[in-house]
């Protein structure tokens, strides 16, 4: 009979002490208080199958340029990225090229304002500081560049000396100089043909004047630009996520950035803060 059993029958645990043979022998009426405890059997967890050979294939297949998937060859190296592939919609194409140039506008014409700044800040005088006046004649709606009604030299290199082609236009040039707000401008007239503008020297304060209002002009860029591409993808109504959308973002981003190339460049030229 199993030791199992008689342990159960005497309804009494295995002797601590001794063996259960002696006991059993000696037909001894000791209690038995040895504990014992039912075998358990572990089992080792089950390895997944080709592990190793899963792991290399899928090491090969990146370095492979092409594999063969359940749906056919595909063939990566051919594959284009959508941020570089090109605009192909005709329609697409025209707005861009319409955006495009509107921005280049808009930054040519920042950049020889730019330049106007820095010859002034620089001290040099030119023809070209009177740029920006514009002249205003009776009974005429339209606005006249100084060019078109005076010549302009200049004198001893710190005088601009205006010579104009009708002696009664000489109150609406002169005019036309104070409203242009350029600083260190001021008028004089010598004759009902001649107006001399002299060109003080700039000072630090001056050249910082000018940067300041370099700086604005260049806010003003950017938020046109930024209303072109606003613009463009309203009427295109792109899908997002699209070619369009990534190409019109790239164009806006250049000349955002040309923009902010050409107001550090200038800030260099004239050491303004």
């Amino acid at each position: 009979m199993s030791l199992l059993r008689l342990a159960l029958r005497a309804q009494r645990p295995l002797a601590r002490s001794g063996t259960i043979s002696q006991c059993l022998a000696s037909g001894c009426n000791t209690s038995l208080h040895m504990y014992y405890a039912l075998p358990t059997r572990g089992y080792a967890t089950k390895k997944a199958k080709g592990g190793k050979e899963k792991a290399s294939k899928e090491k090969e297949r990146e370095k492979d340029t092409s594999y063969t998937s359940p749906k056919g060859k595909v063939s990566t190296a051919s594959l284009v990225p959508g941020s570089k592939q090109p605009i192909t919609d005709p329609v697409a194409q025209q707005e861009y090229a319409k955006a495009e140039a509107a921005m280049q506008t808009a930054v040519e014409w920042y950049r020889k304002e730019c330049a106007a700044i820095e010859t002034r800040a620089s001290g040099r005088v030119t023809p070209a500081m009177l740029a920006p006046v514009r002249i205003k004649l009776p009974n005429d709606d339209k606005e006249y560049k100084l060019d078109e009604v005076a010549t302009v030299g200049v004198r001893d290199g710190s005088t601009l000396l205006v010579t104009l082609f009708d002696e009664n236009t000489v109150k609406y040039v002169e005019q036309g100089l104070y409203d242009s707000n350029i600083p260190g401008v001021v008028p004089h007239k010598q004759d009902n043909r001649t107006i001399k503008v002299p060109i003080p020297k700039p000072t630090v304060e001056a050249r910082n004047a000018l940067f300041t209002s370099a700086k604005r002009k260049a806010e003003d860029m950017r938020v046109q630009i930024r209303k072109q591409h606003q613009t463009s993808l309203k009427r295109g109504k792109y899908e997002k996520h699209s070619v369009e959308i990534e190409e019109f973002q790239k164009l806006t981003d250049r000349y955002v950035a040309e923009v902010d190339k050409i107001i550090a460049d200038l800030q260099k030229a004239t050491s303004a803060k």
